[in-house]
Order: C-alpha cells, then structure tokens, then sequence
C-alpha cells in the first residue's frame, strides 16, 4: 500500500444510517409538525427519495468537511453508498476516502484500493470462517414467516430484512453465540441482522486512512454494535440517543452519549464534532504564537 503520507490535523470518520443520514422510518419526528425541521433529501433511488439530513445537519457538514478530512464509514456495499449524495463544501465534493462493506472497501476519490481489499481478503482467510458456512445457517435457521430477505453484500458478509417484532425470543442470542464460534459478529440494526466476520471492521479502514494521510486527532460517530470498534479507535466520539448502542446503554471514557434521538441527533453529531475542530484548531494556533512569541 502507497505511503503518500500527508499530515491532516483531524480525520472525522463517521456512520451513515441512522448517524448521519436518516430513512423516513428513522426520522423520529417527535414534534408538532410546524416545528419540524426542514429536510434534504441525499439518497435517491429509481426515482424515490431514501434518506435525510435535516437542512441545518447539511450546512454543517459542509462546514466541517471544509475543516476537517471527513471519512464515511459505512457497512453499506459500494453501489448502495454511491446512491447517498452528501452535501460538502464546494459543488459536486467527493469525499478523498470513503470505507464500505463494513471496511471490506476502502474508496479513494471513489474508486475502491486493490491493495486495501488484497489485505482484506487475506485476514478473511485466516480470521474467520468463510461466507458459504454462515449464509447456509442463516437460510436454515431464518424463518420465512418472519424473515422477508436474505441477502449477500459484496461477497463479504451476509444480512437479512427481518419482521423485528415476530423474531423469536433468544434468536439473536443464539445467532450471536453460533457465529462467535466462528469469528463472526451479529448486529440487528432496526429490521436488518447482520452477521460480519470479526476481521472486517471499520476501524482497521480507518487504520489505514490514517497511515495515508497522518491524521493527529481522530472523531467519530456510529450508533450501532459494528461501530463500537470506529468509536473506541477515536480520541473522541459522538453516539446517538438511539439505536442499538444507546438501546444497551453502552458507552466507554471518550464517548458522549446523545439524548437526541432521530434526525435531531445527526445534526447534533455534527454540530459538536464541528465546534471540537474549529477548538482544537484555536488552540493550535495559539501555541504556534506562543512558540514565536
């Protein structure tokens, strides 16, 4: 892998759904409708708008990535992230990086790193077991009563749609410890469970960011189990007041926990990340006067 290596003060690595963007089923709109915030539609597909940022959560992200190398970090494939079209601080910005498939994808400038998924593939290979064995169990022990999809994201890992209400007591557990056994991990992320072996991590993608580009500080954000590793891997985080993370309670010495659930909490995410970047850079500046001075 190259070793360009450029210094940027901070690399702000961050989830997408259900942290930064937001369905309709997650908007938890909790107000009186004439106080509801204006929205922006930044996912689109065959025609329909997917997901949100309220206006205010865009100006802000746009400000920051300004400010800031701002890193998607998102267990989404690479087709379904490059539907989400974020605002940014000059028309048509691209993010320089961009982590996918849970870290099974490192983008750079949008287009996935050979060397990156090489290096994937070999801790696949010698972490967990393979695909095949997980996506057989979870077709054998998956209910079609309850289960509405079953899918395979970019020969990586395996997901299902679920009926969440109808899931069987002790199902998830069982799933857990079975796929633990094997080196994998299960997440259940408002009606999706994900099994995702435990060598692909968001926080090992973001490792590599950080060789490339020398990153000093590092913020992140994420509210679900597959985010813990990007929050602990950061000098500080942000997790939302929902989610499978907050629904645990969990949290850890350099993660703030948010009240605001829904839509509300990603532009809260933003709006702390952006006022921790532009202190640290105060500081700096005043340091470097000191030193002349």
């Amino acid at each position: 892998m190259g070793d360009n290596v450029v210094k940027q003060q901070y690399l702000v690595a961050s989830d997408l759904d259900r942290t930064m963007i937001y369905s309709n089923r997650a908007l938890a709109l909790d107000m009186p409708d004439r106080l509801a915030p204006r929205l922006l539609s930044v996912e689109v597909h065959d025609g329909k708008a997917l997901s949100f940022m309220t206006e205010r959560a865009a100006g802000l992200l746009a400000e920051l990535a300004g400010e800031a190398l701002f890193v998607p970090a998102t267990t989404r494939t690479k087709a379904q992230y490059e539907r989400v079209n974020l605002p940014g601080p000059t028309p048509g910005w691209l993010p320089r990086y961009a982590i996918c498939a849970n870290g099974g994808h490192l983008l750079v400038d949008g287009v996935p790193d050979g060397d990156w998924r090489a290096e994937v593939a070999a801790r696949l290979d010698s972490g967990s077991a393979p695909l095949a064995e997980v996506v057989e169990h979870l077709a054998l022990t998956a209910d079609p009563e309850w289960t509405h999809k079953r899918r395979v994201a970019d020969q990586l890992f395996a997901y299902l749609v679920v009926e969440r209400d109808a899931l069987p007591e002790g199902w998830v557990a069982e799933l857990t410890g079975w796929c633990g056994e094997r080196g994998w991990s299960v997440s259940l992320q408002g009606r999706k469970v994900y099994a995702v072996p435990a060598p692909l991590s968001k926080s090992a993608a973001l490792a590599e960011v950080e060789r490339r580009v020398g990153a000093a500080t590092i913020l992140a954000a994420g509210d679900s189990l597959l985010d813990t590793d990007l929050l602990l891997a950061a000098d500080h985080a942000w997790r939302p007041g929902h989610g499978e993370l907050a629904d645990g309670g969990w949290t850890a010495p350099a993660v703030t926990a948010l009240a605001q659930a829904g839509v509300t909490a990603g532009e809260e995410i933003l709006r702390q990340m952006l006022t921790h970047v532009r202190a640290g850079a105060a500081a700096e500046r005043q340091v470097r006067l000191s030193e002349r001075g």
